[in-house]
């Protein structure tokens, strides 16, 4: 289930508590955050993998969807994945847990076709990107610091990468969903196509991205979607409602 507080409250500090089933009775996330993981379409029995998974807002709404029979939740940094660990024990009963058989490891994502290549039905690659609306409002490790300045500008190499192993790990014929939290058509679209002719060229693997307009006419009331994506859809920010930027690209591997 999914609640947005009343406007009244959007500006107060909301903290959850433990519940009377011993874990955590919400958690706090964007809600355009839970569009990826609704589009990507989970069925009853599927392995999911989770590439990008920290902190963990986006691994909790693919376990609440009941889909997952396996799921992989990895994330490079170690000290990320401890941080999805303290998630998945406070928000997810110990029997969900066993039953969807998750799993959480700190491999280098962009690796992951070669160590489980063709194995998922399902995979969310949710990459690092710019982070738009915190690098607005904080200065502690902003990644548009002068000094950052190259780390910024590998982004969209190491995107292409991440989302070329997760189309690499995903079986012929399942799916996988590309997703941002910026506005830079580089780290969304671009990203999109050279990942497709990388693996066309080097691998030839066929990809094709789904249309997502039926998806997007479901949600039109409540987000305002950038008319102009070439690929995928786009969740731009409005000042009435703490939404988006949100970028997520559905894809089929085809072979």
């Amino acid at each position: 289930m999914c609640l947005a507080p009343p406007e009244s409250e959007l500006g107060r500090s909301l903290q959850p508590r433990r519940g009377s089933f011993g874990v955590m009775d919400y958690y706090l996330m964007d809600a355009a955050s839970l569009l990826p993981v609704l589009a990507l379409g989970l069925q009853p029995g599927d392995t999911v993998l989770d590439l990008c998974a920290a902190p963990g807002g986006k691994t909790l709404a693919l376990l609440q969807t009941g889909c997952c029979r396996n799921l992989a939740a990895n994330d490079l940094s170690t000290s990320r994945t401890g941080r999805l660990q303290n998630v998945l024990h406070s928000y997810v009963p110990e029997d969900i847990r066993n039953k969807s058989r998750v799993r959480v490891t700190s491999w280098d994502g962009r690796k992951w076709g070669e160590l489980e290549g063709d194995t998922y039905d399902r995979v969310l690659v949710d990459v690092p990107c710019t982070t738009d609306r915190h690098s607005l409002h904080e200065e502690e490790n902003n990644i548009f610091q002068r000094s950052r300045k190259k780390e910024r500008q590998k982004l969209p190499m190491l995107q292409v990468q991440l989302l070329a192993a997760g189309l690499l790990a995903t079986k012929p014929g399942g799916y996988v969903m590309y997703s941002t939290c910026s506005l830079s058509h580089l780290q969304n679209e671009y990203v999109v196509q050279g990942a497709i002719e990388l693996l066309a060229n080097q691998y030839n693997i066929e990809v094709r991205v789904e249309d997502l307009t039926p998806f997007r006419k479901l949600f039109m009331d409540t987000f305002f979607f950038f008319p102009s994506c070439q690929v995928g859809e786009l969740v731009i920010p409005n000042l009435m409602a703490n939404f988006g930027p949100m970028y997520f690209c559905k894809m089929c591997r085809l072979t």
